[in-house]
């Protein structure tokens, strides 16, 4: 059973829909009984960080879920903003974010990038894969995704890098730690490419 968090941030609905389509078991998370039944987590996330964190952080289950990630290594896959808090900090506000990912999140320099307007980075673009992942399974090297944001990962160990996609710059647009995964792009408004991903993420 995936369990999307339902901590009152992002389109939990979308997610409960595509899964449904696909024929997965996929249910809201906003009771403690449910742990019993789940076996991966989704956490979305859309608007600022210090939001998103707050509402986290005052979420019931904020400290079941956190046992589950880190001590019981539950997969778990971070959306948009949902992955910008596994980082340690963000520049878009002054809360500490999780820190399950070594890992800041830094502004888009708006000097290169040479697009109006400069931010945020909203519309389809690619997607490359840089290390093979079971996210991506299936995919070709490069896939496009559909992406909305101001801000993006930087991440200090290269090797939780996933794949990365450029505007202005190259960024970091997938990432992978252990059971803890992350995507810069919204698969759930991302097609066939969005949906394959949230499949293979059932599948992990």
């Amino acid at each position: 059973m995936i369990s999307i968090i339902n901590y009152g941030v992002g389109n939990v609905r979308a997610f409960l829909n595509i899964y449904e389509k696909l024929g997965c078991k996929a249910q809201l998370l906003d009771h403690p009984d449910q742990f019993k039944s789940t076996t991966k987590l989704i956490l979305p996330g859309v608007g600022h960080f210090d939001y998103a964190m707050l509402k986290f952080r005052e979420f019931p289950l904020y400290d079941a879920i956190c046992d589950h990630v880190l001590n019981k290594k539950m997969p778990i896959l971070g959306i948009c903003v949902g992955m910008q808090m596994m980082a340690h900090r963000s520049e878009e506000g002054k809360e500490k974010g999780l820190g399950w990912l070594d890992a800041e999140i830094l502004k888009f320099d708006k000097n290169k990038i040479p697009y109006k307007p400069h931010t945020p980075h909203m519309g389809w673009n690619e997607v490359i894969i840089k290390n093979q992942n079971k996210l991506l399974n299936g995919f070709p090297r490069m896939s496009n995704f559909y992406f909305l944001h101001s801000y993006y990962i930087s991440c200090n160990d290269s090797s939780q890098i996933v794949a990365t996609s450029e505007y202005g710059i190259k960024f970091t647009s997938i990432v992978n730690y252990k059971n803890i995964y992350g995507v810069q792009c919204h698969p759930e408004k991302s097609h066939h490419f969005g949906i394959k991903l949230l499949e293979n993420f059932s599948k992990i």
